[in-house]
């Protein structure tokens, strides 16, 4: 009997984590030169497919849509679910934060606890800087949000051209094909570098470190979970009309590479398996992924409302109304600009903390188990990628049922 790529994966998972409590902190050197390099190669061989895929994918999304219409109005149906669920995933932080209260008892501890806050660009600086003066370089550097915009761009001018840019139009649909059997060679490898990421990971922490900071874990896993399986199950029952059990079944390898890499760009390859065998067109997927890799951040959200006030509970700072409302819409705002990297999250809370006043500093107590709370938050977040991905694919193919009966 073969086994599914989401058991291998998961084996790879368990085994991690106990080889790193095996180790310890005393087997941490072991862990870093022997394993991890075996990680670190797995993350570039997906890092090495990431720009050609998701740029020759988004074009022949774009172009498949067939009219510039359709592309309107599947990008405002895309970016109004993603953006709410945005907001409603920072609310749902603020009430676990309340309820939980992560940062009561705990003491500031001293010395350069300055040194992990960075400082965050103004929004409109971001805003600005997803339009690219060289799309060539945003190549390069690998600016998601910049080869997205540029990508928007050329698929609606192929599909405005129409026939004479045909011969374009299979380039990049050829390109995008031969990228999807790229991904089918790197992701006989995950198993085994899921197993290499998870090693190191859990040897360094360790359940003894993680104690004091439990209660921003708990808020942060259970708060992702609450998302996951109440917002996004009632989002695919009501409009998708899709068993969510079904759903959370068949996205399950994407998420055990969200969960091991804490990179929403990097799990994209297997979200796109992941959403066609469950029958969302290459059409929409090609769309509606890539976009929410970069712009769909509930996990990161929520992680941002727990983790505000943490820090305003450890300063002893009592937010205002206008302040809690402030962080839900700085929070929402801000996700468009938050890069599917890892640590990414840290850089959007020190614009949060920022917008509301609460000192930079606190983000340095984040900072020590981001990692920790990376994982549960890039798993929510390829998981509303998913989720909008199907009740868009729906959405068009019950309109496209409706004109054909018309």
């Amino acid at each position: 009997m073969k086994m599914h790529l989401s058991t291998k994966i998961l084996i790879g998972l368990v085994l991690g984590v106990f080889a790193g409590l095996a180790l310890g902190s005393d087997g941490l050197p072991f862990a870093k030169a022997w394993i991890a390099p075996f990680g670190t190669i797995f993350m570039n061989m997906i890092k090495m497919i990431i720009v050609p895929l998701v740029f020759s994918s988004l074009i022949v999304g774009i172009c498949g849509l067939g009219d510039v219409n359709k592309i309107g109005r599947v990008g405002a149906k895309t970016i109004a679910y993603y953006l709410g669920t945005t907001a409603f995933a920072i609310v749902l932080g603020l009430v676990l934060g309340t309820l939980l209260s992560p940062g009561t008892g705990i003491n500031m501890p001293s010395g350069d606890v300055k040194a992990a806050a960075k400082a965050a660009p103004p929004l409109m600086q971001v805003i600005v800087a997803i339009f690219p003066t060289n799309p060539i370089d945003a190549m390069l550097q690998a600016n998601m949000l910049q080869i997205i915009v540029f990508a928007l761009f050329m698929g609606g001018g192929i599909t405005l051209v129409g026939e004479r840019a045909d011969s374009f139009f299979k380039f990049f649909d050829g390109m995008a094909e031969a990228c999807y059997k790229v991904v089918g060679m790197i992701m006989w490898f995950a198993p085994i570098g899921v197993f290499a990421l998870m090693t190191p990971v859990t040897a360094t922490y360790g359940p003894a470190v993680l104690f004091p900071l439990l209660k921003v874990i708990i808020a942060v896993y259970l708060g992702c979970a609450m998302h996951a399986f109440i917002v996004y199950g009632f989002l695919l029952k009501t409009i998708g009309k899709m068993n969510p059990m079904d759903f959370f079944k068949g996205i399950l390898p994407a998420q055990m590479v969200a969960f091991s890499t804490c990179s929403s760009s990097a799990t994209l390859p297997v979200s796109f398996e992941c959403v066609q065998e469950m029958g969302v067109s290459k059409e929409v997927s090609s769309f509606v992924l890539p976009l929410g890799a970069t712009i769909n951040m509930d996990g990161t959200a929520l992680y941002q409302g727990v983790c505000a006030l943490f820090v305003a509970q450890i300063y002893g700072i009592d937010l205002s109304l206008g302040q809690y409302v402030t962080i839900i819409l700085t929070g929402t705002l801000a996700s468009i600009g938050t890069a599917g990297v890892p640590g990414a999250g840290l850089i959007m809370l020190t614009m949060i903390l920022q917008a509301v006043g609460l000192p930079l500093e606190g983000a340095a107590l984040v900072a020590g188990i981001d990692r920790i709370l990376d994982m549960p938050r890039t798993t929510v977040n390829i998981t509303g990628d998913a989720t909008v991905a199907l009740i868009v694919d729906k959405g068009e193919k019950d309109r496209e049922a409706r004109l054909a009966n018309s």
